[in-house]
């Protein structure tokens, strides 16, 4: 892969080099000499499928998670985060049970990996917000996430950005199933159709960046389902801090300094 430094932009393919955009700037590449016929048929290219098909499961419960934390993934989420929570996916498709390239992808099990996961490295939560608190905690249903926030004192403990006058605390809660090879489907499905990739959010109230909160800030997502979760779906909970700028009396959320990462996951 190379970059185009000519003037005259171009997209598309001509002459076996394609050339695209990609974040603002502008790549060429040459095209693959193998075709999809022979990768998909020849004997020698049998590892190269089963990655094909376990990128393809881990993609789709990627999207799972960028669906149950969806208005967070625009707000909070820097470019790659579809690349990095698929190739996260991926970790977790390693330790799954079955033969290569039909692997299970048992998020339950390996629920550890998911816990830290930043939705912007470039702006983690723990850098901006290093009050003291508990992890969100999930009431016996798994259906209900609470996380409570003693009260603390905003000037030492929220690392803001600059013209940001108030912040929210955020609480995001999302479900996403195990996955598994469908060989009659020849692709990778949800174990647990019904509530993959459900999710909801919360807010605090807008706090001024000085002094004392003045209480406990308590969230409360509930989704809304009435009954025990089945062990093959992940509860995953996030939490986040969001900045604004007060102008004229009214509040603008602000694009840079948003934190969010993955807090509880099982």
């Amino acid at each position: 892969m190379a970059r185009n430094k000519s003037f005259i932009k171009l997209e598309g393919t001509l002459d076996g080099l394609t050339f695209y955009e990609k974040d603002g700037e502008n790549f060429v590449k040459t095209k693959s000499a193998v075709s999809k016929n022979r990768i998909m048929n020849d004997a020698n290219y049998e590892r190269t499928r089963e990655n094909m098909q376990e990128f393809g499961g881990a993609a789709k419960a990627g999207k799972a998670f960028r669906e149950a934390f969806g208005g967070m993934v625009k707000l909070m989420g820097d470019t790659y985060l579809s690349a990095r929570i698929s190739g996260l996916m991926k970790r977790i498709n390693r330790n799954g049970s079955g033969t290569r390239g039909e692997r299970s992808i048992d998020i339950t099990t390996n629920s550890a990996l998911l816990k830290g996961f930043e939705f912007n490295p470039e702006t983690p939560f723990g850098s901006q917000f290093t009050a003291p608190f508990d992890a969100p905690t999930l009431d016996a249903n798994r259906d209900v996430a609470t996380w409570v926030v003693p009260d603390f004192d905003a000037d030492a403990y929220v690392t803001a950005p600059e013209g940001a006058t108030h912040f929210k605390l955020v609480l995001a809660y999302g479900l996403v199933s195990n996955y598994e090879w469908e060989a009659a489907l020849e692709s990778y499905e949800p174990v647990t159709e019904e509530g993959n990739g459900k999710g909801g959010v919360a807010y605090s109230s807008e706090i001024p960046i000085s002094g004392l909160v003045g209480s406990d800030t308590t969230l409360t997502v509930d989704m809304g389902i009435g009954a025990a979760l089945p062990a093959t779906i992940a509860s995953i909970a996030s939490i986040g801090i969001i900045f604004f700028q007060e102008v004229d009396g009214q509040l603008y959320m602000l694009a840079s300094g948003n934190g969010m990462k993955v807090a509880l996951a099982e």
